[in-house]
């Protein structure tokens, strides 16, 4: 988890919402995540917060705040490239994976 001061001015947010792959466990997720917030996302500029939400029936949500919509996407396309945040990737049931990118407008 990542939490950079105040999060009271991020203006864009990355959803995604996924479902594990049937041999991966939540302790290698949360491990993972770990690996891609100190490597790799602590790193970047622009962002605020970063956290996992787990739901009902397995079901997962990576959360990311930033400064703009534009940057949570720039730090999405960053992930296809870091050797940290693939490896997260792989854990992840491909076709669950339902991402999204939202603008704070209130």
């Amino acid at each position: 988890m990542i939490l950079r001061g105040t999060t009271a001015d991020f203006r864009g947010v990355e959803l995604a919402f996924f479902r594990l792959k049937n041999d991966v466990s939540e302790a290698q997720l949360l491990a993972f995540s770990e690996r891609v917030d100190n490597m790799f996302l602590a790193n970047q500029e622009g962002l605020l917060a970063r956290f996992l939400l787990r739901g009902n029936a397995g079901h997962y949500a990576d959360v990311t705040f930033a400064t703009t919509q534009t940057r949570a996407e720039e730090i999405c396309q960053l992930w296809l490239s870091h050797v940290a945040a693939k490896a997260y990737l792989t854990l992840l049931d491909e076709c669950s994976v339902d991402m999204s990118f939202w603008t704070r407008i209130g």
